[in-house]
């Protein structure tokens, strides 16, 4: 993990490496198309000196602005001392262009204004690409770190909304437990084993973004399962799970709201009640019905999360398959019918 960064650092130094190289060496390369002799200053020891610390001082005017001014003046709107550093920078290499003709081009005149003339452009040319190119870089890293943030927040508030589902049916489930160990049904033992399996499930098995539709069909048998035991043997429960390829993988807990929300409506004081569950998954489609009779003047009191499985699955699922899902919630005289079609990848 730590030879990924290192090996990134060094292609990034190489390559401005070689960027400053072919550079600075585009006028020796571009001599025999000019056919120009040299200039004279350039062909004798002082004038290579000379070339060498013109072209030093552009690399450390390039990243002088880069890594400082533009930092701690430019951003900081710190506009006129950002204004004031950039002029002393060009005197300063004015003076230094005159040290070096005196030093290692003697005989040979130095005129100010033709010197200005000739490097104001190469200087302008040195800043805008080098605050360009920084802004650039920043401008990318302010935009990755806000995706981090989004993905980070989007995890943060899915790791939330997977946390909310099925309070309620545990405790229960757990009450049901209870009342099977004191009639000492034989039943408790099965029924631990099963409340075992979805503890594992949700504890261990939805760390990951996905898992497999057959772990998630078999923690909606389970469910069910424990559900006929806790609801009336009048309640008539039907789950289709057959027409399913089981090789697809799918959010976890994403569809237990629908069946919870079946069972929390459907039963109790409903007659003749009937949950109708059918789960299909074919050539990347996957459809999942579920319905429950109701009735439309039930005055039973809910728990204080009634009604947080839909509202929770429905931001889900906008978060996770977008327009690659449609869902449709309907009330066909006695029946509370819901759709919910998604494309599998």
């Amino acid at each position: 993990m730590l030879r990924k960064p290192f090996g990134r650092k060094w292609i990034l130094v190489s390559l401005q490496i070689l960027a400053w190289v072919v550079l600075f060496s585009l006028p020796f390369l571009l001599r025999p198309a000019m056919g120009d002799r040299p200039p004279e200053k350039n062909s004798t020891p002082g004038g290579t000196i000379f070339y060498i610390i013109n072209n030093l001082f552009w690399v450390g005017l390039f990243y002088l602005n880069a890594l400082v001014l533009i930092p701690k003046l430019l951003y900081r709107q710190k506009f006129g001392q950002f204004a004031i550093a950039l002029a002393a920078l060009f005197l300063l290499y004015l003076g230094i262009g005159w040290m070096n003709n005196q030093i290692f081009l003697k005989g040979h005149h130095f005129n100010f204004r033709i010197h200005i003339l000739f490097t104001f452009f190469i200087y302008v040319f040195m800043i805008a690409t080098s605050t360009a190119i920084r802004m650039g870089i920043d401008r990318i890293r302010a935009e990755r770190l806000d995706d981090e943030k989004i993905n980070e927040n989007l995890k943060t508030e899915l790791t939330l909304l997977r946390s909310q589902v099925s309070p309620h049916f545990m405790f229960n489930v757990l009450n049901n437990m209870v009342a099977l160990a004191r009639k000492k049904s034989d039943l408790l033992e099965p029924s631990l084993i099963k409340l075992s399996s979805l503890m594992r499930y949700m504890l261990y098995d939805i760390d990951g973004e996905k898992v497999s539709l057959d772990k998630e069909i078999d923690y909606l048998g389970s469910y069910i399962d424990l559900q006929r035991q806790r609801v009336s043997k009048n309640v008539i429960i039907n789950a289709d799970f057959s027409d399913v390829d089981r090789s697809y993988e799918i959010e976890p807990m994403l569809l237990i709201p629908f069946v919870e929300n079946a069972f929390k409506h459907g039963t109790g004081m409903v007659e003749n009640a009937a949950i109708n569950i059918v789960l299909k998954a074919r050539n990347h489609e996957l459809s999942f019905i579920v319905s429950n009779k109701f009735r439309e003047d039930a005055a039973e009191v809910k728990d204080k999360t009634s009604g947080i499985g839909l509202t929770n699955v429905k931001r889900r699922l906008n978060l996770l398959y977008g327009k690659d899902h449609t869902l449709n919630v309907e009330k066909q005289n006695d029946q509370f019918i819901i759709h919910l079609s998604l494309k599998l990848h």
